[in-house]
């Protein structure tokens, strides 16, 4: 309460200063909607009002010294060695300081580890450049990727509210209940972050890293990947939208009627436990090798006007093979997930026959 007391005062404080040119400018995080946010909040308003007072209280000292003793008022330099009490005080109080700020940062920390007991789990894997989702309780699996149109990043339509922010398939949660998240990454180090819930987590290849939030009230909150993952970083939003357990189990009904795809099974705990499998297509994918389908819901995002680096469709000198064998380089390069591409990673993968099928096509818009 102290704390936020104090921020008020100083958040009224600047606003004054600032004058109405600035009403809308933010000073501080963003508003918390769980009470782990809460605790986060408040333990970094308190750090930032004791290093303001430090601050107040080192260089004032340090500029009355200057001032009071200067040579030009004919003040001599007097000559010490040490003062004992002096250094005992300049000890203690730091390490009194320190065990302040480190017991409530501490409490706060090993609440944010605190994972047991969850409502709902939901498995988050990260690719260059989108999300994908498993529900684990409810054999739930999608993909989250931007929405934003492509004229809007090239400044040819003007920018809406939630430009770089908006994505085709939310992450939707019950409010109220805790929900674990599970954090891993297909190709690279990503890291999933919802500033609003107080929630942020690497994603490593090859590592699980786990997380929580509860959500205190319906709505939307938006974040975006938090670590450098590549030339289309930016381009990797998380949206969470938190809806009343009603809404939640309709959203699970409509995903489960809508999906087709079951998540796909546990990997075997060895190399050697069982034969290689055909992948099973993508969740939200088209099942069957309708070229034009696979292309614009799988791999539109990377291979479209306008994005750099993959090879686009009209670009003959990429795409066109000009031997049998330069098309067998082409679909191995495809179906083995050339340079990582994102539908060929995790659980579930696009077939082999949609990957031709999405080749041939680019093929023939190239010819």
């Amino acid at each position: 309460m102290i704390t936020r007391t104090a921020h008020t005062l100083l958040a009224l404080a600047l606003s004054s200063w600032a004058g109405l040119a600035f009403g809308e400018m933010r000073f501080n995080l963003q508003d918390q909607k769980t009470a782990l946010g809460h605790a986060v909040y408040d333990l970094h308003n308190a750090i930032v009002v004791i290093c303001l007072i430090i601050f107040i209280v080192v260089f004032g000292l340090m500029l009355y010294s200057i001032w009071k003793h200067r040579k030009s008022v004919g003040h001599q330099a007097a000559h010490f060695h040490e003062n004992t009490t002096v250094e005992v005080l300049w000890t203690v109080i730091p390490f009194l300081i320190l065990l302040g700020m480190a017991y409530p940062a501490t409490k706060t920390l090993l609440a944010q580890r605190d994972t047991s007991s969850p409502d709902l789990t939901v498995k988050v894997t990260g690719y260059q450049w989108k999300w994908q989702y498993e529900y684990l309780d409810e054999n739930i699996s999608f993909y989250s990727t931007l929405a934003t149109p492509r004229a809007q990043i090239e400044n040819v339509e003007t920018k809406t509210e939630n430009y770089l922010l908006e994505v085709d398939n939310e992450m939707v949660v019950p409010v109220g209940k805790k929900v674990r998240v599970l954090l891993t990454a297909g190709d690279v180090i990503h890291a999933w972050y919802v500033p609003a819930l107080a929630v942020k987590q690497d994603s490593i290849p090859g590592f699980v890293r786990d997380t929580w939030f509860r959500a205190e009230e319906p709505g939307v909150y938006r974040g975006q990947c938090a670590e450098l993952c590549g030339k289309e970083h930016a381009y990797m939003p998380v949206v969470v939208r938190v809806v009343s357990d009603e809404d939640y189990a309709k959203w699970v009904t409509e995903r489960k009627a809508g999906q087709g795809t079951p998540v796909a099974a546990a990997v075997p705990a060895t190399a050697t436990d069982a034969a290689p499998a055909e992948a099973a297509p993508a969740p939200g994918v088209a099942a069957v090798a309708d070229g034009k389908a696979v292309y614009d819901q799988a791999c539109l995002m990377c291979h479209a006007a306008g994005v750099a680096g993959a090879p686009k469709v009209g670009d003959k000198a990429a795409w066109a093979p000009r031997s049998a064998k330069g098309l067998d380089v082409l679909y191995t390069h495809a179906i083995g997930g050339f340079n990582m591409m994102p539908p060929r990673g995790g659980n579930t993968a696009l077939s082999d026959e949609q990957v031709k099928a999405a080749v041939d096509h680019m093929l023939a818009q190239s010819r």
